[in-house]
């Protein structure tokens, strides 16, 4: 079946940006005076869990052996997703290389473009206008962000939310993703997957994709990307 859509995941997939996230965790635990620090090697695991304040749940009931505030909980991550923004307007994620030309070659070919992701949509926006110059709606058809779903990856419901906006047959479309729970969402949704593996995600089990690449430069233009899915 002819691809119609390219439904992109964001963080690690459209920017490296899980460095940024994880720096603004850091300066929002200080500024709570909490003695909490997540090192590269602990973020990695942490990222295991998707979403922000589920991340520290998880966090503070497996590696503190304490019961979660979700109420201190949400006030930490609000402050966090404005630090965040704040490193994102400084320059700190780029794009990953082939992201752009890609994105302007589908729409060159009317292949239309969408957003799949566990973050929210805040931070969707601010990416795209320190990346894009744009906002994230005139870049992308649909945006579907964590916050608008019940279930986060690996659950379906992001890809599910993306495909409907879309209005297709999620075997119209192709998914990008750089995590094994990205995939798992994107597959359950019936979306075939094509992954390259971000900073935090190498090594990870990607057996279910229907392609791994080492980059997104190397499906740049539609014509790659079908060929790559052609196998």
């Amino acid at each position: 079946m002819p691809i119609k859509a390219i439904i992109f995941d964001v963080d690690g997939t459209l920017s490296e940006t899980e460095e940024a996230h994880r720096q603004a965790f850091n300066k929002t635990f200080v500024e709570f005076g909490l003695q909490w620090e997540w090192s590269q090697e602990l973020y990695a695991e942490l990222l295991k869990t998707t979403g922000g304040k589920e991340r520290m749940a998880a966090y503070v009931t497996n590696h503190l052996n304490e019961t979660p505030d979700t109420a201190k909980i949400a006030e930490i991550h609000k402050r966090k997703t404005a630090i965040y923004g704040e490193l994102i307007d400084s320059g700190m994620a780029d794009l990953r290389a082939g992201i752009a030309d890609l994105i302007t070659d589908a729409k060159k070919n009317g292949i239309r473009v969408a957003v799949a992701t566990t973050t929210n949509r805040p931070n969707v926006d601010r990416l795209a206008a320190a990346c894009f110059g744009q906002p994230a709606s005139e870049v992308f058809e649909v945006i579907a962000a964590g916050d608008e779903v019940q279930n986060k990856k690996p659950a379906p419901d992001v890809f599910n939310l993306a495909v409907k906006g879309l209005g297709l047959d999620p075997a119209e479309c192709v998914g990008l993703e750089d995590s094994r729970n990205g995939l798992l969402s994107c597959n359950g949704a019936g979306v075939p997957c094509i992954v390259s593996p971000g900073v935090y995600t190498l090594g990870s089990d990607f057996s279910e994709a229907a392609a791994v690449i080492d980059c997104f430069s190397q499906i740049d233009t539609v014509a790659k990307l079908n060929q790559v899915m052609e196998g």
